[in-house]
């Protein structure tokens, strides 16, 4: 029988280690040492490196995974629950907790709410309060509405001011038009005709809140004037938002349709529900896995409801409306049912999709292709004998005109100005 050393199992590891390494260098290089890893990862091939919950591979991060704080998900319920407390009382804290919000950051911010916590600690609530004050001005007849606020908080948290400031125009007349005027008479209307997609969708879920004379604006206001932005995890917000801007208001009503069938879709949850407070505690409190962003984006494309589904009840619900109250008070604009329908009803130019400067400088680069032009301008006319070989004299003009703008800066240079507000007019602006 072989005997083993002390040593040997030690020198077998370390000479097992280093003859692998070797093998994996040789086979990340070619011949002359020529590394094929980004060739293999544009062409669509993977190392067989697992990547951490933050998407890194190897390098600094490469311990991530292992140093990262495993919370237990009470836990983290519970610290979400106070960050929203705190971020929906946010000048209260600064003013007078100061010390305990310090320590709430080092213990860590909710993923889930890291995006909303960041914007308020880096002063940008205050683009957030620049924003709902221009929309009131820029709608006076409606003012500000307090469900505005998540929605541009969204929004401000993907883009500058200004854009976000457009984005709330357009998604508080386009998309959800008279959310948020006077009276929710639009906001009760959409409640009657999720009322009664539910009853095509799961009628136990329908019987079980007319049973119990649960109207729709008890559940669904806060859904629908926020568009889920303070129900649904971060995550699952974003991509409903992908879907709601891009289709329109029926990806909103079918994310209450799921959820609501997928709380009271049977007779084993229907069992703890025997009342109207217990199914409102309910749909207080959504169960996260119906939530959770794969789930629920694969139930939302599932969903067989259409804009016509939603036009049709609109339609009898705004019937049914004046046959019982009379007229609607609120004259909206029609809705806009996603980007396709804005765009066919208001096609934008090429130069509104040209992202235009509002500082210009002419680059010495213009001033090169402007000389250019002007070279083959006379060589051109010299070949079509065009020149005159005995010119007339002509008077000096003591008023000289002005040289020919630059043809690289006439398309771009002079149309900025009327395209994007200047940096003195979007302050006072916004």
């Amino acid at each position: 029988m072989a005997r083993i050393e002390p040593g040997n199992g030690l020198k077998s590891a370390e000479s097992h280690k280093s003859l692998r390494s070797t093998r994996e260098s040789l086979a990340l290089t070619d011949g002359e040492g020529n590394s094929f890893s980004s060739d293999s990862e544009l062409n669509g091939y993977t190392s067989e490196r697992q990547t951490d919950k933050y998407g890194f591979i190897g390098g600094a991060q490469q311990y991530s995974e292992q140093s990262a704080e495993n919370i237990p998900p009470e836990v983290l319920r519970q610290r979400e629950a106070k960050w929203l407390d705190m971020l929906n009382n946010w000048d209260k804290w600064m003013a007078k907790r100061h010390k305990k919000m310090k320590l709430r950051c080092q213990k860590g911010i909710p993923p889930s709410l890291r995006g909303r916590a960041w914007l308020y600690l880096s002063g940008g609530k205050q683009d957030l309060y620049r924003v709902l004050k221009a929309y009131t001005l820029h709608r006076p007849e409606e003012g500000y509405c307090q469900a505005q606020a998540p929605i541009a908080a969204v929004l401000l948290m993907h883009m500058p001011a200004e854009d976000a400031f457009w984005g709330l125009v357009q998604i508080c007349e386009k998309y959800l038009p008279g959310y948020y005027s006077a009276g929710l008479e639009a906001i009760q209307l959409d409640g009657e005709i999720l009322s009664a997609l539910l009853k095509r969708v799961s009628p136990l879920a329908h019987r079980h809140l007319k049973k119990h004379k649960m109207d729709p604006i008890l559940y669904m206001t806060e859904w629908f004037m926020c568009a889920f932005s303070r129900t649904l995890p971060w995550a699952s917000v974003l991509r409903v938002w992908d879907m709601f801007l891009c289709e329109g208001v029926k990806i909103i009503f079918r994310v209450g349709l799921v959820l609501l069938k997928c709380m009271l879709g049977s007779q084993d949850k229907l069992k703890t529900c025997q009342g109207q407070y217990e199914t409102m505690e309910l749909l207080k409190t959504i169960d996260t896995r119906y939530m959770q962003e794969g789930f629920l984006v694969r139930e939302i494309i599932e969903l067989p409801v259409s804009e016509r589904n939603i036009e049709k009840e609109h339609l009898a619900s705004v019937r049914r409306w004046k046959e019982t109250r009379g007229e609607l008070h609120c004259k909206s604009p029609p809705r806009m049912h996603g980007a396709k329908a804005i765009m066919a009803a208001e096609p934008p130019s090429h130069q509104d999709l040209r992202q235009n400067p509002t500082i210009i400088v002419e680059s010495p680069l213009a001033t090169k292709r402007n000389g250019e032009y002007k070279e083959r301008k006379k060589t051109k006319e010299e070949k079509n004998g065009k020149k005159n070989h005995s010119p007339t004299p002509v008077a000096a003009n003591p008023f000289p005109e002005p040289s020919e703008p630059s043809p690289l800066l006439k398309d771009t240079a002079m149309q900025g100005s009327n395209q994007s507000l200047s940096s003195t007019e979007h302050d006072t602006y916004l």
